[in-house]
This record gives structure tokens, C-alpha cells and sequence, in this order.
């Protein structure tokens, strides 16, 4: 990966090593390297390896910091279905930190279901993905912010992502415009 913009840490962060999944923390004063940004978080260099760095914490490499959004829920939001679009737009946001495409275009989701819950308080939102690689160490922290992303959506008061394995996924997958972004077209 390219080195977008070096960097001096301006305070100890924690950050997620990839494709490990370990939480290090980087000190204050340390020089890092920014090789990607999407979906709000920061792929970034460090110490010779590759770290994730969450967009909460984007102030320690003195970029805006990406705030957590907590769904603010009307009588309206939780009684009517949820926009299927807006939970299409949220997994564009999610990204492999190891690859500069988002989770959609690379083919990792194969079902997406909304159901009105019967209590009538909210919609549950079901999500089946996949990896690009069954043992993807990173795997984990891609569902989870795939998770938060879509509870972050107004309405959404339940959020299940499951990891499924069949079809096993592969190159043919991804959409024309994730094969152009990483030079396969």
C-alpha cells in the first residue's frame, strides 16, 4: 500500500494490528504513515506493520473525528418498515481495512431482510456476508462495524450479521467497479 501522508501522533492511541486482529497502542510523538481512509476509520503504518485506526480516535493524527452515531428513534421510526437504501448506503461505509473497497462492491453481502418486529417497537435487520477468506483475521471487526453501522440507522432497534460460508466467495463477485478500483478490469 502507498503511503498517502506521514504523520506525527499527537497522543497514545489504540489501534487494531491487520490482519492480526491485536489492539496495540501506539505512543505520542510516533511517526505514521496514512495508506488509506474510508468508511471513517484509517488504515495506517506503523512500526513496520499495518494498523487499523478507528475514526473516533482520528484527532490523535489530527484529522476530524468521525463521531458515533446513536439512532434517535420516533413513534414513526419504529412503526414504519426501514429504507432498504440506507442500510445499502451504511455497508458502503464498512470496509476491509486491507483492501480500498467497501464490503458491497466486493461481494461480501448475500442477504439483506428487514422485518417490522411484532411488539411494533422498531425493525430488525438481518444481514448474511461473508469474507473474502475464511480465515480472515480481520473478519470479526468487519461484522461488528457492519453491526454498529446499520443500528446507527433511525428505526433499527435490532441488528443480527451473520458470517455464512456458502457460496464460498470469489473474484467473480465483486461489482465492475471493485475490479477497476483494484486494476482487474
Amino acid at each position: 500500500m502507498q503511503i498517502l501522508e506521514r504523520i506525527e501522533l499527537n497522543r497514545n492511541v489504540k489501534v487494531i494490528q491487520i490482519p492480526i486482529g491485536d489492539e496495540h497502542e501506539l505512543l505520542q510523538g510516533e511517526i505514521v504513515g496514512i495508506t488509506q481512509e474510508m468508511g471513517g476509520n484509517f488504515t495506517i503504518m506503523a512500526r513496520g506493520n499495518f494498523y487499523q485506526l478507528k475514526g473516533e480516535d482520528a484527532d490523535a493524527i489530527g484529522k476530524e473525528m468521525q463521531e458515533i452515531k446513536t439512532p434517535e428513534h420516533s413513534e414513526k421510526d419504529l412503526n414504519n418498515p426501514v429504507d432498504e437504501e440506507k442500510i445499502w448506503e451504511q455497508l458502503r461505509t464498512v470496509h476491509d481495512p486491507e483492501i480500498p473497497v467497501n464490503i458491497v462492491d466486493l461481494g461480501l453481502i448475500y442477504s439483506l431482510k428487514i422485518e417490522l418486529l411484532p411488539d411494533g417497537k422498531g425493525n430488525k435487520v438481518v444481514v448474511d456476508m461473508t469474507l473474502t477468506a475464511p480465515t480472515c483475521p480481520v473478519g470479526p471487526m468487519i461484522q461488528s462495524e457492519a453491526k454498529q453501522k446499520i443500528s446507527s440507522i433511525a428505526g433499527v432497534t435490532e441488528v443480527e450479521v451473520n458470517l455464512v460460508w456458502e457460496p464460498q466467495w470469489d473474484r467473480a463477485m465483486m461489482s465492475d467497479a471493485a475490479k477497476l478500483k483494484l486494476g482487474m478490469l
